[in-house]
């Protein structure tokens, strides 16, 4: 029988905020539901990273196995799509259950399917909402909304959702994990005489994606590939992935303690320059805010968002969410592109707000989408 090199033990680099991606065989019962086996010591992990002052959004799998657990049905390779949806619908209450039964504070269940990812409005109200259920100390637990995604359903894919929230929500590290030790030149429980340990991946290249096997069980539809993809994903971002064991105790015991046995991802470059560089190459719309000297002078010299206080007019007719240039009008009367960004409010919105302070604006519009109208995280100088 041949013999696996173990997975070397290196340390984890600092992080303040991080998805953990929990895939369906670390939570599937064999199709009696979902089982705390291996789902306790990942809370116990979430619960010591939120002890040390950081923050962890989890993305879990798991609803269609809990449906298929309170109807008794087994798994199934080709079930029709309507019937996942049924098991979905069924087990998403039994997900959150399971894992509120694990923590003190507030489990928060956010829903989303990719399409609202790719809209720049819903995602920046999925951001909103992300955001403020961890300033609440609440800990969200995202999954697809697989009740309403029928393309998406049909991969199966929360590893390249987790990626996509990691940059949602401007996380520091992807935790993946997984029922395998790691990242092998080949698939271990097929080729174990081929498969060697990679310990870390400098940057994701096609002879790595040719390594990578199907789906290891048969509650999972992702496989090593979509591991991979969601690795690539957030290293695009500026974002480090961990690909662990879930299933070892002692493996994820050791990440509590900063320390990884399994897999590290690198990103290309720091999360600040990879986020900047897509906010400089996101089309722009038909519009613009003008805004005054003073304005102009925060946003360069002191990293200031923009308050409606600094606007002077808005151009165009851009809506909320969407990629708008700044302006700064000069003493002669002309204006001078400074800065690009996202804006919280659409052009009519803001023509209502302009000169006004923050707290003004529920009385002036009758709701408030925050007191910025761009927010320094999405706005890059010029």
């Amino acid at each position: 029988m041949h013999v696996i090199p173990p997975f070397e033990e290196q340390p984890l680099p600092a992080w303040k905020r991080a998805v953990l991606k929990v895939g369906s065989s670390l939570l599937a019962d064999a199709g009696r539901g979902l089982s705390p086996r291996h789902a306790l010591g990942l809370a116990q992990f979430v619960s010591a990273s939120i002890g040390a002052g950081r923050e962890v959004v989890i993305v879990s799998s798991g609803a269609v196995a809990a449906g298929r657990g309170i109807l008794q049905r087994k798994a199934e390779s080709g079930a029709g799509i309507a019937e996942r949806q049924a098991l979905a619908a069924l087990g998403q209450a039994q997900l959150v259950g399971l894992w509120q039964r694990f923590f003190e504070r507030p489990v928060a269940q956010v829903l989303l399917t990719h399409d609202d990812l790719r809209n720049r409005r819903r995602y920046l109200n999925a951001r909103a909402t992300l955001r403020e259920l961890l300033a609440l100390g609440a800990i969200p637990v995202v999954n697809e909304n697989d009740t309403v995604s029928v393309d998406e359903l049909k991969l199966g894919d929360n590893d390249n959702l987790a990626a996509i929230v990691a940059a949602l929500v401007d996380a520091d590290a992807l935790f993946i994990a997984t029922d395998i030790d790691g990242f092998y030149t080949a698939n271990p429980r097929t080729s174990p005489e081929n498969a060697q340990p990679i310990n870390e991946v400098e940057a994701l290249t096609p002879e790595f994606y040719a390594m990578a096997g199907g789906s290891g069980s048969a509650v999972g539809t992702g496989g090593m590939r979509t591991k991979l993809e969601a690795a690539a994903r957030a290293a695009a971002a500026g974002i480090e992935t961990f690909l662990f064991n879930g299933t070892r105790a002692a493996t994820v015991q050791k990440l509590a303690q900063g320390v990884l046995q399994g897999t590290r991802f690198r990103a290309a470059q720091n999360r600040l320059a990879a986020r900047k560089y897509w906010l400089r190459n996101v089309p722009l719309e038909a519009g613009r805010i003008v805004v005054d000297a003073g304005a102009a002078a925060a946003l360069a010299e002191k990293g200031a968002s923009l308050l409606p206080g600094g606007v002077v007019a808005a151009e165009g007719d851009f809506r909320r969410g969407d990629m708008i240039e700044l302006a700064v009008r000069q003493d002669d009367g002309t204006t001078r592109a400074i800065a690009r960004g996202i804006t919280q409010y659409s052009a009519v919105d803001v023509r209502q707000i302009a000169g006004r302070h923050s707290r003004d604006i529920e009385t002036i519009l009758g709701y408030n989408y925050g007191d910025n109208v761009i927010h320094r995280d999405d706005l890059v100088l010029l």
